[in-house]
């Protein structure tokens, strides 16, 4: 009788945990944000540490003792800190191919890894394609739409602000979270920081967010506080050649341009937003087979600042600025526009 009143404290315990986190983001976006509240899908990314247990880490964290805590600051963080743990959790869909390793990179305007093959990089269906490839009626093969770690959260600011999230610093940053050397883990947090330390190229900006609040503050800096987010709505047509049906767009200036976010492979949630100019995006309904998924679309028509050996080239038999380059909006991916008068 006793475990179970126990264990029922434990259980409201962390129920009102997390509701008061995601209320504290919930209340965060009021502040900031012109809408009355945040998508669900993203307000279940909110670090479910209360202030108590975030003060708490962050004074391990200053006495250099956070790694003797580590199990119990990762459960009740909800992020990743061990390769175990990524497999476990990754891997529940066994209908799908594993995750190809670069594919968390393939958005990034400027490069893909040199030794990645044409045949791994279209593995599924294109990556990149044109805006004529995408008719209504018309079939196409999706790539891997997932997300490499999707459950994973944000830390609270106060605890990313203090990581040292910089490459100079990535063997701490891996002491840290107990990575081991040439795991996963230890490949997903190097490609993420490469990315994060990048310079942007010509006519781009760009840069990484750490936590849900410093996510806020730039879409609020870049584009005000009257905005739209979109997200592709599930994983359903991975690997599958579908039915294209409804094509709708639902932004289109061409002269103020959207927020990209990719949700990056790392311990605790990241994203890596970056702006581009001349971007259209649009949503389109595919048919998979279990049901219709509602996927987001970017096309790209200023390519002429891109990488001549982008893969995207390679693979659409062209060159920089002479064609438009389309992409998917994968799992966990935002895109952010100002709401239109």
């Amino acid at each position: 009788m006793t475990y179970h009143i126990l264990l029922l404290g434990i259980l409201i315990v962390a129920y009102f945990s997390g509701f008061q986190a995601e209320n504290a983001f919930s209340q965060y976006w009021k502040e900031h944000i012109g809408l009355s509240h945040p998508p669900h899908w993203l307000v279940a990314k909110a670090s479910p540490l209360t202030l108590h247990q975030a003060t708490m880490f962050m004074k391990l964290m200053k006495e250099n003792e956070l790694a003797s805590h580590l199990r119990s600051f990762c459960k009740q963080a909800n992020i990743a800190c061990s390769t175990n743990a990524l497999v476990k959790k990754t891997m529940d869909d066994t209908t799908l191919p594993p995750i190809a390793q670069w594919s968390a990179i393939k958005v990034v305007y400027e490069h893909l890894p040199n030794e990645t093959p044409m045949s791994a990089a279209s593995q599924g269906g294109l990556p990149f394609f044109r805006e004529s490839m995408v008719k209504e009626g018309g079939f196409m093969s999706i790539p891997d739409l997932r997300d490499l770690m999707s459950y994973k959260s944000f830390l609270p600011r106060s605890l990313a602000s203090k990581l040292p999230f910089s490459f100079g610093k990535i063997e701490e940053l891996k002491k840290m979270f107990g990575v081991v050397d040439q795991s996963n883990m230890d490949g997903y947090i190097e490609d993420t920081i490469k990315i994060c330390d990048k310079s942007p190229i010509r006519d781009e900006q760009s840069t990484c967010m750490t936590s849900g609040e410093d996510l806020i503050d730039f879409i609020v800096e870049k584009l005000g506080h009257h905005v739209c987010v979109w997200s592709t709505e599930s994983i359903e047509g991975s690997y599958e050649n579908v039915t294209i049906g409804a094509i709708k767009l639902i932004y289109g200036n061409l002269f103020e341009p959207p927020v990209l976010c990719h949700s990056q492979p790392f311990p605790f949630q990241v994203y890596y937003c970056h702006i581009l100019q001349k971007v259209k995006v649009y949503v389109i309904d595919i048919h998979a087979q279990k049901k219709v998924n509602h996927v987001i679309m970017a096309c790209h028509y200023d390519t002429s600042t891109w990488n001549p050996n982008h893969i995207a080239f390679k693979l659409l038999g062209s060159d920089p600025g002479l064609i438009e380059v389309c992409h998917w909006i994968n799992e966990n991916g935002l895109v952010w526009t100002k709401t239109q008068a």
